[in-house]
């Protein structure tokens, strides 16, 4: 993947999920998304964090480490300090720092050296891959957004770069769990929303996963249960990560129940 691409295609997701809350009411702010305990506000404060954390991981890894250093006591603990530091923004606030943030991130994993990578919460990455996780953040949390107000997000082939992420990271569902990954390869054929055919791993395995790339998503990041969407498996390994996939690291979380969004369907 060329980091350009990456990081134009970065920079389009988050306008659109600045267009989901640019003119939001501040009891829209408010709003509970379907994360427990996190409103619409938590969720912007949350992708300020994020990007925030990659803007510096590839501008200052000493500053990042010391960012990230209280992660190491605990995943859920980190995150709710971070949230606790926004709470006294106004949603104007809010938006102008994340704004800000994205431009900055954006510009400092372009002004990495190409082959180097940047310090990440476990390994280093190459930039184009962190740049993957933050459009993974942004259709996670603005799939979170979109549901409390009841709308359906734009979706394009810009979520190429969150399915190769996913397919990257196959095993983080297994490693939340405590679980042993399996040795066998998997197939993947996921279909684009503008109809192509996106292919990933042997042609000829066992374990195979296939369904359309918007579902795909919602299923690694556990914004859908698997039941409300059309990705199905074939062999008991693809079956059985269905049920686990995350594309993101630490606790899944409870995840979304079935027939959760039924309303929103229809």
């Amino acid at each position: 993947m060329r980091l350009e691409e990456v990081l134009k295609d970065l920079t389009a997701e988050g306008d659109e999920v600045d267009r989901l809350v640019a003119d939001l009411s501040p009891e829209q702010w408010a709003l509970p998304t379907p994360a427990p305990g996190w409103t619409v506000a938590n969720q912007i404060a949350h992708l300020d964090f994020i990007f925030r954390l990659a803007g510096t991981a590839a501008s200052d890894a000493a500053a990042f480490r010391e960012m990230t250093a209280k992660a190491k006591a605990g995943f859920d603990a980190a995150v709710n300090a971070a949230l606790a530091a926004y709470a006294d923004d106004t949603p104007e606030d809010l938006l102008t720092r994340w704004r800000a943030q994205r431009v900055s991130a954006v510009e400092a994993l372009a002004a990495v050296p190409a082959g180097e990578t940047v310090p990440w919460l476990v390994n280093p990455l190459p930039p184009a891959v962190l740049a993957c996780a933050g459009i993974m953040e942004l259709f996670a949390h603005g799939q979170d957004i979109a549901d409390a107000l009841g709308v359906r997000p734009e979706r394009t082939d810009r979520l190429r770069h969150l399915v190769g992420f996913a397919v990257l990271t196959r095993d983080f569902g297994y490693q939340a769990r405590g679980l042993t990954a399996p040795d066998a390869q998997f197939r993947f054929e996921i279909t684009a929303p503008s109809g192509e055919l996106w292919e990933f791993g042997p042609a000829d395995a066992e374990q195979r996963v296939s369904g359309p790339a918007v579902d795909f998503c919602l299923l690694v990041t556990r914004r859908r249960h698997r039941d409300d969407l059309a990705v199905t498996a074939v062999g008991a390994e693809a079956d059985q990560w269905l049920d686990i996939a995350q594309a993101y690291r630490g606790p899944a979380g409870p995840g979304r129940a079935p027939g959760q969004f039924a309303a929103l369907a229809a």
